[in-house]
């Protein structure tokens, strides 16, 4: 991959000089090698990536716990299917249905119709799982998914009947994803970013895993320590913090760069 190195804000007086990071695959390259190296797509055209705290699960390592078997026992009687992108109608009344969803949970016209037709037009849709309540019939979910072979799913956006939040049906959903491609030997499933506890609900799943920086992480302790570090005045990079350093990696930054991946070779 080819990265990009974007400036954001300086803290001069503290030494501090972000760069927001962008892949760019190269030839051979595909979408999973780029997710697995930590970074999200930033184009629906999975043409440009970015670099973030996300959170994956380890498939392998995935196990119903008692809280998730509860999920979804509450969604007993919706039933799921996994449907190709061009297998899915995208009618009009799926298409008001999605909107007024994302007005509701993201405020009105953030999301606009030109941006849903979009979203629903790009490559970063390969499939979508369908829920439908089988005793009144009616279909009250979508998931938007990109999937690449058994690598990776990438649950992307969720659209749902909030009638249902009594029975946690946006939780059933992401749940539901989870089992069924544990099931399918999938070896990742992607949930998106972790910058907030209000984010944290997509690590309660065995093998769940997060992206700190320089690797995948299994330790939810460390994440939750950076989270709450996050809402500091901070005058350091996380890895120059010796609380960080010492309580995670015993105080040794060869631990540290011997675990990161990346690698520049000059020519």
């Amino acid at each position: 991959m080819k990265l990009l190195f974007s400036e954001q804000n300086s803290d001069y007086e503290n030494y501090q000089f972000p760069y927001a990071v962008w892949a760019f695959p190269e030839t051979g390259e595909t979408p999973a090698d780029i997710f697995n190296a930590g970074f999200l797509p930033s184009s629906r055209n999975l043409d440009r990536f970015y670099l973030c705290r996300q959170v994956r699960v380890n498939l392998a390592k995935f196990k119903p716990s008692s809280e998730n078997r509860r999920i979804l026992r509450k969604g007993r009687g919706i039933n799921v299917e996994l449907v190709p992108r061009d297998k899915f109608d995208y009618t009009p009344e799926r298409r008001q249905f999605f909107k007024t969803y994302a007005d509701i949970k993201f405020g009105k016209d953030v999301m606009t119709f030109e941006r849903l037709d979009a979203l629903f037009a790009s490559p970063i849709i390969s499939h979508l799982l369908v829920f439908t309540d089988a005793e009144k019939g009616g279909e009250i979910g979508v998931a938007t998914l990109y999937l690449e072979g058994k690598s990776l799913a990438f649950y992307y956006y969720a659209f749902y009947d909030l009638n249902y939040y009594a029975r946690n049906l946006g939780m059933f959903m992401m749940t539901s994803a989870a089992a069924l491609f544990a099931e399918r030997s999938c070896k990742h499933l992607y949930l998106g970013t972790c910058y907030s506890d209000n984010a944290l609900y997509k690590t309660q799943f065995a093998g769940a895993e997060f992206f700190n920086g320089f690797r995948w992480s299994d330790d939810l302790d460390e994440l939750k320590f950076i989270i709450k570090r996050d809402k500091k005045d901070l005058s350091q990079h996380l890895l120059e913090t010796e609380e960080f350093r010492e309580k995670f990696y015993g105080g040794d930054l060869e631990k540290m760069t011997g675990a990161s991946e990346f690698r520049v070779k000059l020519t």
